[in-house]
This record gives structure tokens, sequence and C-alpha cells, in this order.
């Protein structure tokens, strides 16, 4: 049986659960938040993925002021910081971003820079050079504006980009920017990724001429 292929000129990188385990550090801090808020930390813990903070605490509590959301969100985020216990690489993450390195590639996660780089070190993973993070944006996942400006970074077209992705709302926002996406992990399955894969070791990189990639899937 031949096995599922695209062929972009870019790809686009979410970080949480796409190159970076952090579940632990995720569901330690918005357990303990969604306690202190009386609310189900199940609930909670299935919007926070790939949604930034302010986001999350606008979904579950839809009455709060944007300002008080926003403040909440600046504590949380230290505390995301400073907690690396547990976060290691999604299978087969180091040896594709070693696959892709040369090629035109960039991370686009909620994060801001300063969660964003210490997860990857914490990972020992290699930070790409071009990146859109929570502070380059207007808007949190689902909306696409993080992976067209993404795109728009590398230089090319959204439909010449795919978006590798782990949560429900990183998923939906690749499909809104015009993008195939790549759902990783046992997450995505849920929320119509264009392929399927539960982990990077199932994926092959293969650079063709004319500055395209194939991507190749064994799922």
């Amino acid at each position: 049986m031949q096995m599922p292929s695209i062929t972009v000129l870019g790809l686009l990188l979410d970080m949480d659960g796409t190159l970076v385990n952090s579940d632990a550090v995720v569901a330690r801090i918005w357990r303990g938040w969604a306690a202190e808020k009386g609310l189900d930390p199940e609930e909670v813990l299935r919007v926070a993925h790939g949604r930034q903070g302010h986001a999350t605490m606008a979904a579950v509590l839809p009455e709060r002021p944007v300002e008080e959301n926003l403040a909440e969100n600046r504590a949380l985020l230290a505390k995301e910081t400073a907690d690396t216990d547990g976060i290691v690489p999604v299978p087969g993450a180091p040896a594709f971003l070693k696959a892709i390195e040369t090629l035109p590639h960039a991370l686009v996660t909620s994060a801001d820079m300063g969660l964003a780089t210490a997860r990857m070190e914490a990972a020992g993973l290699r930070m790409p050079a071009v990146r859109v993070t929570s502070e380059s944006v207007s808007a949190s996942k689902p909306d696409p504006e993080g992976f067209l400006k993404g795109a728009a970074e590398l230089g090319f077209q959204p439909a010449d980009c795919v978006v590798f992705e782990d949560s429900g709302a990183g998923i939906a926002a690749g499909l809104a920017a015009g993008m195939p996406v790549v759902g990783v992990g046992p997450r995505a399955s849920a929320h119509g990724p264009t392929v399927h894969v539960p982990d990077l070791e199932r994926v092959r990189v293969e650079p063709l001429q004319g500055g395209r990639v194939r991507l190749t899937f064994d799922g």
C-alpha cells in the first residue's frame, strides 16, 4: 500500500504536543488553576491545549473581564516557564528537526518567547530561526493568524506550507489558513487533520528539486 505524502515549500511547526511533550506541566498548572476557580479540571484541560492562556480563561469564564484574564495569564506564564519537570521531546522530534535543518521552516506556537525557549531547551531541541510566538499575533489559535504570519515570514503562499499540530485549536487554525495539516499524537486524530501520525518517527523528509519538500507518512 502506498504511504500518503504531501509536497510543499515550507513547514510550520507547533511546539507543545508536536515537538515537545509538556503535558505534565500543562496538567499541573491548569489543574491547579481550575481548582482555585472551582472548575472541572478535565474541561479546562480540554480547552487549554493549543491556546494562549488568556484565551483558555475567556473560553471557560466568558463573563470575566479581558484585563483580568491577561493579568492572570502573566502570572501563569511565569509559573509555566519556571516548571520544566517532566518535559521531553516527542518521539522522533530530534531527528525530524535535524532532517529539516536546512529547509524552510518556522515555529508557530501559542507560547511566548520565554516559555518557548525554556521548553525547547528542556527537551534538548534546536530552536528554529524563524518563530511566531504569542507576542507576534493579535489572536490565539484557532485563529489562523499565526500560521499565516509563519508562511509570510518564510516567503510562501499559505497553500505552499504544511502545518504540524497536535491540538484541536491548532488543527482548526491550520485548516482555516488554507494549509494541509499533519496531526501529531493521540489528541490530533479526533480533529480532522489532513494526515495523522502517532509521532514524528513516522514522518520521512525528502528534499526535491526546485526547493520543494516531499513528506511521506507511515501512520
